[in-house]
C-alpha cells in the first residue's frame, strides 16, 4: 500500500516542474516550433485529438497484441526449457540472438519479408518482450524448494501434480516480474517498430505521428504524441504493478 506523501511528492515535483517549463517559454520568448510550452502541448493534444487517439489506439493493440503472445510463448517455451535441459541448450541461444539484436536493425528485414504490416510490427514487438518473460520464468521455475521437490518426489506425484502444485506457485512471481518489465519493452518495441514501418507510409501508430509532426516542424504536435506515450507507458506500469498486487498480494513477500 502506498503511504500517502508517495503519491503527492512525485505530483508536486511534476507540477513545479511543469510550471518552470511554462515560466521559461514564456520569459524568454521562445518561439512554439523551438520549444513549445506546456500549455500549447495540451491545446494541440486537443486540437488533434482525433488523429492522436486513433493512432493511439493502434500503437495499445500492437503492444498488448504482442505482449499477449510474449506471455503465452514465453511461459510455454520456459517449461519445455524446464523439463529437458537438452531443449533448453539447443533454444536458448537461439532467444538470446533475438534479445541482442537491435530491434532497429532486423524491423526493416521483418517489414521486407510479412506481406501484413500488422503482423510485421507484432513480430518486431514481440521480439522485445518475448525475452524477460522467458529468462523471468525459466528461473522461477527452477527455484522451487529442494525440499518439497524430494516430497513431491517421494509421494510419486504426477508430472501434472508437480507442475500445478510445485513448480507454477514457485515461477508465479518471476513471471509476474517479467511481465512487468515486458509491458514497457512492448510499448518501446510497438513504437520502434511503427517508426520503421511509418517510413515505408503504411500503417499509422504514435509513432507515425511524431514522424508527421517532426517532418511538418510542428513541435506541439510532437510534444503532444510523446506525452500520450508517456502517458501510455506509465499506466502501463500501474496496470501491471497492480496486477503484481493482486496475484501476489496474499500470500509472497514480494507484494505485501
Amino acid at each position: 500500500m502506498l503511504a500517502r506523501h508517495d503519491l503527492w511528492v512525485p505530483a508536486l515535483a511534476l507540477i513545479v516542474a511543469t510550471l518552470l517549463w511554462e515560466g521559461l517559454v514564456r520569459w524568454a520568448e521562445i518561439p512554439h516550433y523551438i520549444l513549445p510550452a506546456p500549455t500549447q502541448v495540451l491545446a494541440s493534444l486537443w486540437a488533434d485529438a482525433g488523429s492522436l487517439a486513433t493512432a493511439w489506439w493502434f500503437t495499445i493493440k500492437i503492444t498488448f497484441g504482442a505482449l499477449l503472445l510474449a506471455a503465452l510463448g514465453g511461459a510455454l517455451l520456459a517449461a519445455l526449457f524446464a523439463s529437458s535441459r537438452w531443449i533448453e541448450m539447443a533454444l536458448f541461444p537461439f532467444a538470446i540472438v533475438l534479445q541482442v539484436t537491435p530491434i532497429v536493425a532486423i524491423a526493416p528485414l521483418i517489414i521486407i519479408y510479412v506481406d501484413s504490416t500488422t503482423a510485421a510490427l507484432l513480430l518486431c514487438t514481440w521480439i522485445v518482450a518475448f525475452f524477460p518473460i522467458l529468462s523471468n520464468t525459466v528461473i522461477g521455475l527452477r527455484s522451487a524448494d529442494p525440499n518439497l521437490r524430494d516430497l513431491f518426489t517421494l509421494y510419486r506425484a504426477s508430472r501434472w501434480q508437480r507442475l500445478r502444485w510445485l513448480l507454477l506457485p514457485s515461477a508465479l512471481p518471476y513471471f509476474v516480474a517479467g511481465l512487468k518489465i515486458a509491458g514497457g519493452l512492448s510499448l518501446i518495441g510497438a513504437v520502434v517498430a511503427e517508426f520503421t514501418a511509418g517510413a515505408a507510409g503504411r500503417e499509422t501508430g504514435l509513432a507515425s505521428r511524431i514522424q508527421e509532426a517532426s517532418f511538418r516542424t510542428d513541435t506541439p504536435k510532437l510534444y503532444a504524441a510523446l506525452l500520450l506515450t508517456s502517458l501510455t507507458g506509465i499506466a502501463i506500469f500501474w496496470l501491471f504493478n497492480a496486477l503484481a498486487r493482486w496475484c501476489l498480494g496474499r500470500w509472497h513477500a514480494s507484494e505485501r
